[in-house]
């Protein structure tokens, strides 16, 4: 649905993309990580179509996107800063939308309204508050029934019903539709419930794209209990991080987790307690990324 190939965009000899690389397949939950300056929305205002790349290339449903108002007709975009006219309110802006969308749907938009009740349609929307204007923005671009749905920190601001409630359309709106849909955001627990694949960017690059799966298939948290000593790993195993309280033992292991488990018992037969432990998609990238980029830490705050 979306390919981005070796896509390099300079700022007065800034380099904000070096060379980007990413996939988002169709029907896919892609969330988009990086410390702040990495170049996600840099690369977000290229998937739609605001800059126009150096080099490289950009398809989205196999044409490239710049300038190409059809393509553009089937995105939706909710951007970390709002804009609205300076004098619109929901009703007016719902009127603007369903002029550039021909998909746009008015019962949905009627419908919807049950799951806004603190939003007056009548009010200038710059003087509601930042939630109530994410809701807006958020209620206005899935009438519009895009193919895909570009987010930047679409939740941000909002509280946990409200976000709970936008969450839960969305992928109401992905199983019925197959709707694409990529993601920004720092806040990697909630990207943990809803996506399917996982990009982190660094210094202008994605520099990991997997699915969740493949993420927590590669990286193992294992709590040992030893009766004395340190357990015993063999070397063909990379230990990430250990830490113990008193004869217990955390291990971060590159590996399967179930095979990492059945490697200490053997290595340790006489002596240990093994236990594997659920891994979060924040622990991932900390221990995943932390031998990189200092910087790539900041993606947790």
């Amino acid at each position: 649905m979306i390919q981005v190939s070796n896509v390099v965009k300079e700022f007065d000899g800034f380099r904000a993309l070096d060379g980007v690389n990413m996939h988002v397949g169709k029907g896919e939950i892609y969330g988009l990580v990086g410390p702040n300056g990495a170049g996600k929305s840099t690369i977000i205002r290229h998937l739609t179509g605001v800059y126009k790349q150096d080099a490289g290339e950009i398809l989205v449903k196999g044409e490239p996107v710049f300038e190409n108002r059809l393509v553009k007709s089937k995105i939706a975009y909710i951007p970390d800063e709002l804009f609205y006219f300076l004098q619109a309110d929901t009703m007016e802006m719902m009127k603007y939308y369903a002029g550039l969308y021909p998909t746009f749907d008015k019962e949905m938009f009627q419908m919807l309204a049950e799951y806004f009740p603190t939003i007056d349609v009548k009010r200038n929307i710059r003087r509601l508050s930042k939630g109530m204007q994410k809701q807006v923005a958020f209620w206005l671009a899935i009438c519009c029934k895009p193919e895909i749905l570009i987010l930047d920190e679409p939740v941000d601001g909002l509280d946990p019903v409200m976000r709970r409630q936008i969450w839960s359309i969305l992928m109401a709106e992905v199983a019925e539709r197959e709707m694409t849909v990529l993601v920004s955001s720092h806040n990697l627990r909630e990207l943990e419930d809803v996506c399917d694949h996982v990009g982190i960017m660094n210094k202008g690059q994605v520099i990991i794209e997997r699915s969740l799966s493949e993420l927590q298939g590669n990286i193992s948290k294992i709590q040992v209990a030893c009766k004395e000593g340190e357990p015993r790993l063999p070397e063909a195993y990379q230990v990430l991080h250990k830490s113990n309280t008193g004869r217990v033992y955390t291990l971060i292991v590159k590996g399967d987790p179930e095979k990492v488990s059945d490697a200490i018992q053997m290595a340790n037969k006489d002596s240990v307690i093994v236990d594997v432990l659920p891994l979060t998609l924040e622990e991932i990238f900390i221990y995943e990324m932390g031998g990189v980029d200092y910087e790539v830490k900041e993606i947790i705050l």
